[in-house]
């Protein structure tokens, strides 16, 4: 695969409950592609993904929200769920 997103750095916005591969799926072809990503919360230590019903694994959180400079990053990335908060 092509580095045609080398030197790009994506936010990966998640909270409790966001589908688990709605997040590594597409975090997965990203840095294929050459990309940097980090999972933002509003959490600060971890979050827990779901895979539909069942709760899923959980992923630290590398950045906090409140810490998280939106001039840091080239594009962002909302995985959906069940329960994660639109």
């Amino acid at each position: 695969m092509t580095q045609a997103l080398e030197n790009k750095k994506v936010a990966i916005l998640v909270a409790d409950g966001f589908e688990q591969a709605e997040l590594t799926e597409p975090q997965q072809a990203l840095e294929a592609a050459g990309a940097q990503t980090k999972i933002v919360s509003p959490k600060n230590d971890h979050v827990q993904g779901w895979n539909h019903f069942d709760k899923g694994d959980f992923f630290s959180v590398d950045v906090s929200l409140d810490q998280a400079n939106p001039a840091d990053y080239d594009a962002l990335l909302l995985p959906g769920g069940v329960a994660n908060p639109d």
